[in-house]
């Protein structure tokens, strides 16, 4: 939590930034939950908001395409009745393997990256918040929605870019209705995983959906 606590001591109390603040710190545990509110300020400076990342998978050329039109070729798709499978290569230095599931009931991504032994990271899943729908036979779009958990398997999970999403909602680039969607999917997500130990596997056992890797 250590990027979350300054950014909901410095959100404003009204509005949709205060919501969040206020719906991010009753769920997550061991944030100070009678600490004072804030007086409005402007968010701290970051990156230049910018419009949701929409990406395709299309199964039947065995491709991704991100938003920059960027074309990736994916060596597995695989469907199950909660969503989409999809492993492909990473050709970068410090990682070379993505897998990634795609699961719509949850409005969940789940990522496992395999990293190269020289850049070890101590999370185990990235989750990402976001829409992800079937819109063919054999085509899926992913729309994101700016909000990342990663987990630190059996010890915590931490809440990722809110300030993103704060900054897209207050460019116009998201609606009041989508941000509080992403900030409710979000703390049910967290609220799950500290309810099973903070394992992906065991919260995600508790919808019925068993994910397969490589």
């Amino acid at each position: 939590m250590r990027g979350l606590i300054p950014l909901l001591n410095t959100v404003p109390t009204t509005g949709f930034a205060g919501n969040v603040a206020r719906k991010v710190r009753a769920a997550v545990p061991g944030l100070n939950h009678s600490a004072p509110a804030a007086p409005p300020t402007s968010l701290p400076p970051g990156h230049p908001p910018h419009r949701p990342e929409v990406e395709f998978f299309n199964l039947a050329d065995l491709t991704s395409t991100d938003n920059k039109g960027f074309v990736r070729q994916v060596e597995r798709y695989h469907h199950e009745p909660w969503g989409l499978y999809m492993a492909r290569i990473v050709p970068v230095p410090h990682r070379h393997y993505l897998e990634t599931w795609l699961l719509p009931e949850l409005s969940l991504r789940v990522t496992v990256t395999r990293r190269n032994p020289a850049h070890h990271v101590d999370h185990n899943f990235r989750l990402d918040i976001g829409e992800f729908t079937q819109v063919g036979p054999k085509r899926w779009k992913a729309v994101d929605h700016y909000l990342d958990i990663a987990v630190h398997c059996r010890h915590n999970a931490e809440l990722l870019r809110v300030d993103d999403l704060l900054a897209a909602h207050a460019a116009g680039f998201v609606d009041t209705a989508q941000a509080n969607r992403a900030v409710g999917c979000a703390t049910a997500v967290l609220d799950g995983l500290a309810a099973n130990d903070h394992c992906v596997e065991d919260w995600l056992a508790t919808h019925g959906i068993t994910l397969t890797w490589m």
